[in-house]
């Protein structure tokens, strides 16, 4: 990868990320155009003090589903705290294991 893309979800979905059209609108405009010019991205959820699934599915659900998992090669996880973590982790797993769209 070339480059970093650096997204701080606390700027753009506050203390608790809840609103999935926000998620939507950061994999949409910023996400999938850094994919694309073979950028790596930071999703730093410095100052998150949780976020819902829905939140994170719509966050990165797509970009499993277009890229394969192996996108999340490309992607870091920065600064979760526990709660955090534990939903993308249940979130990627989810993806991991669901039937691929055809």
């Amino acid at each position: 990868m070339s480059t970093t893309s650096t997204v701080k979800i606390i700027k753009l979905a506050g203390v608790f990320a809840e609103n999935k059209d926000i998620a939507r609108e950061i994999r949409v405009g910023t996400l999938q155009p850094a994919l694309k010019k073979s950028k790596s991205i930071v999703l730093d959820f410095n100052g998150v003090d949780a976020a819902t699934q829905s939140f994170i599915h719509a966050l990165v659900s797509q970009l499993i589903r277009d890229y394969g998992v192996e996108v999340l090669e490309t992607i870091a996880f920065k600064d979760c705290n526990k709660t955090v973590q534990k939903i993308i982790e249940i979130v990627v797993d989810y993806m991991q294991h669901a039937e691929p769209a055809n």
